[in-house]
């Protein structure tokens, strides 16, 4: 109990604690993360499906693909977006004076 107080005066307590909620925060945003690059290549590659059912023959209705290849370029550029913003968001981080 006494050593408990101790780190809770210390500083170390809240320390220890924002160190581990850093931790989860990282690791939540790096699974969401994979999860959306990993949808964005799923409809890619759905996308590139259409097409060629489109040129085969097997889809008549060209708007079901332009559909798909639409969904394809607009998760696409989202993920860039997203890809910039952290690339900014790190430069800033490497300029900050300690």
């Amino acid at each position: 109990m006494l050593k408990q107080v101790g780190l809770i005066a210390s500083g170390e307590f809240y320390k220890t604690e924002v160190r581990e909620r850093a931790k989860e925060s990282v690791e939540n945003f790096e699974s969401v993360l994979k999860e959306f690059i990993k949808d964005v290549n799923q409809l890619q590659n759905e996308a590139g499906e259409a097409i060629e059912k489109a040129i085969t023959g097997e889809i008549s209705d060209i708007h079901d693909v332009m559909i798909a290849v639409e969904k394809a370029k607009t998760s696409f550029e989202l993920l860039m977006e997203v890809r910039n913003k952290m690339l900014e968001a790190y430069k800033e981080l490497m300029r900050l004076q300690v």
